[in-house]
């Protein structure tokens, strides 16, 4: 006899991972010298889209800012700010992006920095924040996108070999962006990416960096560690892509923005 099909969203993200992840990353952001440009050109972007569509939020769910950088940035605008993440602390609460959030519809902005990317339900997440909003409001959400990480990938497929092994997270790219905004109700969806890049002499240091910004892997059924003989074989596969020494990386940041009003009827 066959089972009834599932509602249920696969599983492809560890929530227990995924929170360990960020806390992780908070504790190395307060290293002086650790790497947050993705979060800082993130923060950048954010804050020139509101000045751009000359909006002016009075009250704001700020989800992910972990260096507390845009949240500063939009109290100084006279902004009420609540800030939250999948990992408690640093005055942000805790929060479940996959369950209904814990407060009232009434956020005139909410944007979510570099969490999104990691649910397993995403249409679940973005109509629960898309709940949250008052009418008139704007969502901003950033998360790496497709074409982010090729050099990682490249050596992760030559350290596995014969037999490669999931390491690496599915990518939203921006076709599939529009859809899922249009999906969780969103008025006047818009989706752009544009990419960062940044150049690297060691395997260790780019590693470090995807860890500092919360990038690690947190897959529900990932590949084994590498042991000594992948890794050789990764840093080979390091020292072939490198050019004069340095091996350069990209980071596709998908931006997605949407309105909390109601949708026009559609013209016939």
């Amino acid at each position: 006899m066959n089972s009834p099909p599932s509602n249920s969203p696969p599983v492809i993200f560890a929530p227990a991972r995924r929170v360990a992840r960020r806390r992780r990353m908070r504790a190395l952001q307060m290293q002086a010298d650790a790497a947050r440009f993705i979060t800082d050109d993130m923060v950048e972007d954010v804050v020139d889209r509101l000045a751009f569509l000359r909006h002016q939020p009075a009250n704001a769910l700020v989800v992910g800012d972990v260096t507390g950088a845009l949240s500063a940035a939009l109290q100084a605008q006279g902004v009420a700010v609540t800030r939250a993440d999948p990992a408690p602390g640093f005055d942000a609460i805790a929060i479940d992006e996959e369950q209904p959030l814990p407060f009232g519809q009434g956020f005139d902005l909410v944007v979510s920095l570099g969490t999104l990317d990691t649910v397993n339900d995403l249409p679940g997440a973005l109509i629960h924040l898309r709940r949250a909003m008052a009418p008139g409001g704007l969502a901003i959400i950033a998360i790496p996108g497709a074409g982010s990480l090729p050099a990682m990938r490249a050596m992760m497929l030559a350290a596995d070999g014969d037999r490669p092994a999931p390491r690496l997270h599915p990518q939203i790219d921006v076709r599939a962006g529009g859809q899922l905004l249009q999906r969780a109700g969103f008025a006047d969806p818009v989706v752009d990416s544009h990419s960062l890049r940044a150049s690297y002499r060691t395997l260790g240091k780019l590693v470090g960096d995807l860890r500092a910004q919360g990038l690690s892997a947190c897959l529900a059924r990932g590949g084994a560690p590498l042991g000594k003989a992948g890794l050789a074989r990764a840093e080979l596969a390091f020292a072939e892509l490198a050019d004069e020494g340095r091996v350069t990386e990209t980071f596709e940041i998908l931006t997605l923005s949407g309105w909390a009003k109601a949708l026009k009827p559609p013209k016939f």
